[in-house]
């Protein structure tokens, strides 16, 4: 009943903030606007129905430094309750880069490109280089990136080895790498069941790492490194 209750909830909720976020697309040149009044509060009320229903979040660390300067923000992906939990909670201006396969949803797809999120095709290597060369243009324009490095919610909970694509935009870029570990929403919504359960789960979030302190030649270094970090932040 707590999963109907949600999911019946966030559909209508959803269309109702998707139609809103165009409505502010009509004023918003970078997708700012939709962000900061549509999406992020569009999480909000979704993770406070969560609440209600016996489901938290623990906030762990603080990113504190240089608010203004783009980052890219890399974490793990256990559910899709850490969409909601880091639209919710992370403070920053940032867009999502995801598979396109969620950009073609009828009316949420196109309310997620006006807002700026970039969809990756890893199946056609032209349009991928194309989305690579549109999140560098928005990183040197200001506005920071969250990536999945494992491409995809891992089934139980682990973590699933990471893909080179985010790192070489970091290093093209000279984007500082935001480390975010994320612990437990495996446990309240898992990979392929629509069963939800009450509990608490945890975002970490790590000191940055300079991206530019690694040549290109060390791309696997920082691929490591930014694991080890994530890794960290989920088991502690």
């Amino acid at each position: 009943m707590r999963a109907v209750l949600l999911y019946i909830f966030i559909i209508f909720h959803t269309l109702y903030m998707c139609w809103w976020g165009l409505f502010l697309s009509a004023f918003d040149k970078n997708g700012s606007l939709i962000h900061r009044w549509a999406a992020v509060p569009w999480a909000r009320m979704i993770m406070g129905i969560a609440k209600i229903l016996g489901i938290e979040v623990e906030i762990r660390g603080k990113i504190t430094e240089d608010m203004k300067k783009a980052k890219i923000f890399m974490t793990n992906h256990q559910s899709y309750f850490d969409i909601f939990a880091l639209l919710a909670y992370l403070p920053h201006d940032f867009r999502f880069i995801m598979k396109k396969e969620l950009m073609e949803i009828p009316l949420l797809g196109y309310t997620m490109r006006k807002v700026g999120y970039i969809g990756i095709d890893r199946e056609n290597p032209r349009a991928a280089l194309r989305s690579l060369k549109e999140a560098s243009d928005k990183l040197h324009h200001g506005i920071s990136l969250l990536i999945f490095p494992e491409g995809t919610r891992s089934p139980d909970g682990s973590l699933l080895p990471f893909k080179k694509g985010g790192f070489k935009l970091a290093m093209k870029t000279g984007a500082e790498i935001v480390p975010i570990g994320i612990r437990g929403s495996a446990k309240i919504a898992s990979k392929g069941r629509l069963r939800l359960r009450k509990g608490r789960f945890s975002i970490g979030f790590g000191p940055p790492i300079d991206s530019k302190k690694f040549s290109r030649r060390d791309i696997d270094r920082l691929m490591e490194l930014t694991r080890e970090h994530i890794k960290r932040l989920i088991e502690n």
